[in-house]
């Protein structure tokens, strides 16, 4: 008997019935499991690549918002401009090797690509740590599904903290791999829905966008962007609509509580201040996908 959550509504499959013929998946053995809820080769391969995901969506994070190719540029120091050599560019391993300076100039190498790297290697981590604290069976199909949302999440809030922009070249695919989950060969039978996921995108984007007209109609300036609609919408395409309430709700505390602290830091907020929403959308999002791991 499979286990539903209100918020992650995909199958939860309690350790010790990996027989039961009622199943849609294939019948899974405690013995491919390493804790024992995620499968061993998935957790493992997932946590050798993250770095390298985390080194891409750098590439993503700093180039999309400026306009810049991202896959024919090379790489080059932000001080001489030296183009990096492959070892150079190894992730996490080459900022330490070189204690974080530039291996031409010996000018400082800023943190952020070693921090995006690094938070990637959390995706997978905090997604097998839940599983764990729950568990349950996670089949290689959804971890590996969960893992590209978390990192996607990753790149979108990065970017709007910099920019106060959450781009259309990431948020329209997470919309479709979410619909996509639902097809037959990826997901036989299991909620959420085609139907649950279209109206979730559906109901998602008009909710937001119709804030936002109220909002600009009544304080004649923009309160949410269409960003912020687009990614609400991809929470609804991979969570279905029940998650809307909670991802809402729980965005709100989270936008709610980083005001505050930013005020208790010292900065002046007024009603014209403007910050940055996706941040606390994409967390909201992945802690609804960790409550039902």
């Amino acid at each position: 008997m499979s286990t539903l959550s209100p918020l992650y509504p995909y199958p939860l499959w309690p350790v010790g019935s990996p027989s039961d013929s009622s199943r849609t998946m294939p019948a899974l053995t405690v013995a491919t499991y390493l804790i024992p809820s995620v499968p061993t080769f998935s957790f493992l391969i997932s946590l050798l690549i993250a770095p390298l995901i985390g080194s891409f969506l750098g590439v993503l994070i700093y180039r999309i918002p400026r306009s810049l190719p991202v896959g024919m540029a090379r790489s080059r120091c932000d001080t001489c401009k030296t183009l990096l050599k492959p070892i150079n560019l190894l992730p996490i391993l080459s900022y330490v090797f070189q204690r974080g300076r530039c291996a031409r100039c010996s000018a400082p190498i800023g943190r952020f690509h070693v921090g995006v790297e690094l938070a990637a290697v959390l995706v997978p981590l905090s997604l097998a740590a839940t599983a764990f604290l729950q568990t349950a069976y996670y089949p290689a199909v959804f971890f590996w599904a969960d893992c590209v949302l978390g990192w996607v999440l990753l790149a979108l809030a990065w970017i709007d903290i910099d920019c106060l922009h959450l781009p259309d070249l990431l948020t329209l695919p997470l919309i479709l791999a979410g619909l996509a989950l639902s097809l037959p060969d990826a997901a036989p039978g299991l909620p959420p829905t085609l139907t649950d996921r279209i109206i979730g995108v559906v109901l998602g984007w008009a909710a937001f966008t119709l804030l936002d007209l109220i909002y600009r109609a009544t304080r004649k300036r923009r309160g949410l962007g269409g960003g912020d609609a687009k990614l609400f919408a991809a929470g609804g395409a991979w969570l279905g609509a029940e998650a809307l309430p909670s991802i809402a709700l729980i965005a709100a505390i989270i936008g709610l509580t980083a005001a505050l602290a930013t005020s208790l830091c010292g900065k002046t907020l007024s009603t014209k201040t403007r910050l940055p929403f996706g941040p606390c959308l994409a967390l909201a999002i992945w802690l609804c996908v960790l409550a039902g791991t």
